[in-house]
């Protein structure tokens, strides 16, 4: 039986049978493995966000949007509220090439998510082999992976 506390050991099975670690060279390869998928995974999803703003999907535009009420203190609230006129459908704009092109970002960013997700859990089950150095490796990667990724936000 698999023990459930942290070890420091070199030897481990990580994810697969044929990624059997034994000895302290293969340790350390698997954790600067384990430590570039932690950092793609932060990457990822700044990417995602960066896919997310750039596209209409991130704010889609809905034709029965009512205006922002406007209201000055002399206002009642039933004036400041919207009416049903303004509830009308506005001008509509003919699906074109901009509905293929949303439909073909909406599948990048649906294959984007699956990858993240795929990568979140495989990360988790590295650290759920209880080894120590793993476990760092998957934290130093999140660090470092978000240290990079951060000042990438900010641009975006």
């Amino acid at each position: 039986m698999m023990s459930m506390t942290f070890g420091i050991s070199s030897s481990v099975t990580l994810l697969f049978d044929f990624w059997d670690v034994h000895g302290p060279a293969g340790m350390v390869l698997s954790v600067f493995v384990v430590l570039l998928l932690t950092v793609f995974y932060e990457l990822l999803k700044v990417w995602r966000v960066w896919l997310g703003r750039s596209s209409k999907l991130a704010h889609p535009q809905s034709p029965y949007s009512a205006p922002l009420p406007y209201r000055t203190d002399s206002s009642s609230v039933l004036e400041s509220s919207p009416s049903e006129s303004s509830l009308t459908p506005m001008a509509s704009h003919p699906p074109a090439l901009n509905t293929r092109n949303s439909l073909l970002l909406h599948g990048i960013q649906t294959l984007l998510h699956m990858l993240q997700v795929s990568l979140g859990y495989m990360l988790m089950l590295c650290v759920m082999s209880y080894n120590t150095w793993i476990f760092l490796g998957v934290v130093v990667g999140s660090v470092l992976g978000y240290f990079i990724s951060f000042p990438l936000l900010g641009h975006i």
